[in-house]
């Protein structure tokens, strides 16, 4: 969510939804037209090579963006389908561009959340899970796929969603970062689905590798993605700080959290900062510095711990 402004947000991108370009050679990109405050201008696919292509993150079941990234790999062979991870503006269109072109799906599994759900516990609206989707092939981290002109690696890297993938090609200094890294806003972290320790590591994890330049499946291309990881470490670390400060002033709930945190917030983002807040909060309680009463979703309240 873009509610910090010491992250270098980049919000320009003029890509236009059905249009194909490419951005460095061997990548190109098309953009579905499901602009949202979650999606930003929408879900951009990735065709990676020529001749025999893979698409990253065929998007939504929406007829009118399949059939233009089908239209922009007219002539040529798809091998390989990857997706980053299963939110419905990311997997569902894969089962219809395999059946069109017969490529095979990998991705790191179907969907799971990261924790087991606390009793009475309701599903997050601002998941967005696509439970229907099983790949043909699960990928594991440092499984390599590849064509005659490209290789992509798995990077695991859960917390925005348990089965988040990022897709590496090393030989280029690019990887696809789906969701877990975008330019013009912050990642949503919402358990059960997400998990703020496991997206920590993730962040630190692509931050010590090599690749420079980020593809995010919302938005445009990040140059230097490593020193933007930064920014985001930091941006979690500064928001975790917020949340203690506030319980030092005595014990409270999210929604009163997301108010004195969230200064001038987009209402329709504000159930998903609560996420993001009980993301954190879930980190403090598993590392023994805040304490909750009950099941902590929303109607819990929670302090710090002191002996």
């Amino acid at each position: 969510m873009s509610d910090n402004d010491d992250i270098p947000f980049n919000r320009a991108f003029a890509l236009q939804p059905g249009i194909v370009d490419e951005p460095v050679p061997g990548v190109r990109r098309v953009l579905c037209a499901n602009p949202s405050p979650f999606t930003f201008t929408g879900t951009v696919s990735y065709i990676v090579g020529r001749g025999q292509v893979a698409i990253i993150d065929p998007g939504p079941d929406d007829p009118v963006h399949l059939a233009a990234v089908l239209d922009a790999v007219r002539g040529e062979t798809v091998t390989h389908i990857l997706v980053t991870h299963t939110h419905k503006d990311h997997s569902p269109g894969a089962a219809y561009l395999k059946q069109v072109t017969g490529a095979t799906v990998y991705a790191e599994g179907a969907h799971r959340a990261s924790r087991p759900f606390y009793e009475h516990e309701k599903v997050s609206t601002e998941s967005g899970a696509d439970r229907a989707f099983v790949p043909d092939e699960q990928l594991r981290d440092g499984d390599v796929l590849g064509g005659p002109d490209w290789a992509l690696e798995a990077v695991p890297t859960p917390g925005h969603c348990a089965n988040h993938l990022c897709f590496s090609w090393r030989e280029r200094g690019v990887s696809f970062v789906g969701d877990h890294v975008m330019g013009w806003s912050t990642s949503i972290v919402a358990p059960p689905d997400g998990s703020m320790p496991e997206y920590m590591a993730s962040l630190d994890k692509l931050g010590r590798r090599d690749e420079q330049l980020y593809f995010s499946a919302h938005g445009e291309l990040i140059p230097e993605g490593p020193r933007y990881v930064r920014h985001l470490i930091r941006h979690r670390q500064a928001r975790e700080t917020s949340i203690l400060h506030r319980l030092g002033k005595g014990e409270t709930d999210i929604p009163t959290m997301v108010r004195a945190i969230y200064i001038g917030i987009d209402p329709r983002l504000a159930t998903a900062a609560g996420y993001s807040v009980l993301a954190h909060l879930e980190d403090l309680v598993g590392r023994g510095i805040v304490t909750t009463d009950g099941d902590p979703v929303f109607d819990g309240r929670y302090k710090l711990a002191r002996a």
